[in-house]
């Protein structure tokens, strides 16, 4: 195999790596964000409440979407509890949370999502893979207007 095949194809791997990650991290903040839906108390109750659901509702598309461009690499996409929890840079939520606390999580998670989605549309963009660019920067634009809906819920 000559260099640029080489290169090329551990391009690739880097993509499918960082998909792996990216897909397991937004799978962590699904399940974060519903159990926040769930679980919210407090004088601000309905609207957090409603603002989660939405939020979870478009992770869960994201979720698809980022497994099925896995599955279009030819690559198998991470399904397990167990494989998301060794591949996340998330951590899931522990005990019951004040609503502010959620905020701030989810807040936190978001950014973290943001930076990791950076990273990886740049290696997408050096491998020439214009589709997983696009992808991210989608999902990028999604987790930017989230992160300013939550900094704008926090403010006093």
């Amino acid at each position: 195999m000559k260099t640029a095949e080489l290169n090329k194809v551990q391009l690739n791997q880097k993509v499918v790596d960082g998909l792996a990650h990216f897909l397991a991290d937004s799978y962590i903040l699904y399940l974060k964000t519903q159990n926040f839906h769930w679980n919210v108390q407090g004088p601000h109750f309905h609207s957090l409440h409603l603002m989660f659901e939405e939020q979870y509702k478009e992770l869960a598309d994201a979720v698809d979407k980022i497994a099925e461009r896995m599955r279009a690499l030819h690559s198998p996409a991470p399904a397990s509890f167990a494989q998301f929890s060794k591949l996340t840079s998330l951590e899931e939520a522990r005990g019951h949370l004040k609503a502010e606390d959620m905020l701030k999580q989810l807040l936190h998670d978001h950014e973290i999502v943001t930076t990791h989605g950076l990273a990886l549309f740049a290696i997408a963009e050096q491998a020439g893979d214009d589709t997983t660019g696009d992808l991210i920067l989608e999902r990028l634009a999604a987790h930017e207007k989230t992160a300013w809906m939550l900094r704008s819920t926090l403010e006093n």
